[in-house]
């Protein structure tokens, strides 16, 4: 049986416009999942491939739950190599910098209190966090984006914010 073209997102004008409407939005949500050492670009990328190779079986309306869920799992997939990546990995050579040594000291505790902080959260409030503070988005944005009500992103926001200010006493 062949399908209608309406009854699939393989129409190229309809991808296009697909590709143009969830792409940035992809993006954002695999890099503030994830981070941006991963290259959450190429995840989108590849997530958009997918959907094209398969969009005969992938019905308009769940298109983009089909993307989303490809591109968290080829940042998980990614995850995974660098994991073994890290256990073969030499030991790396040491950079020389013109700064002074006690900035640089205290630079780097900084931003280990920060990065811990942050992966402390759990991640669904990691994401609505930044989501909502970096990228700026609105709650109601960002409830469309995770399928979640816009109560749970203030909630998840609101935790988010009382856990860092816990745990980071400089913020």
């Amino acid at each position: 049986m062949i399908k209608n073209l309406h009854d699939t997102i393989c129409d190229e004008i309809r991808f296009n416009t697909f590709f143009k409407k969830h792409s940035k939005d992809l993006h954002d949500f695999l890099y503030y999942k994830f981070g941006d050492h991963l290259n959450p670009k190429d995840k989108v990328q590849e997530a958009f491939i997918k959907l094209w190779e398969n969009c005969g079986k992938v019905k308009p309306e769940k298109a983009k739950s089909y993307l989303f869920t490809i591109g968290n799992n080829l940042m998980l997939n990614e995850v995974k190599h660098q994991k073994v990546k890290l256990k073969y990995r030499e030991k790396p050579q040491k950079h020389h910098t013109n700064e002074n040594p006690e900035f640089l000291m205290e630079e780097n505790e900084y931003l280990n209190k920060l990065q811990t902080a942050i992966s402390n959260l759990t991640e669904a409030q990691r994401t609505a966090f930044l989501l909502n503070r970096i990228e700026g988005k609105k709650h109601k944005e960002i409830a469309e984006l995770l399928d979640i009500s816009t109560k749970a992103v203030e909630k998840r926001i609101y935790g988010a914010l009382k856990k860092l200010r816990k745990d980071i006493k400089e913020l």
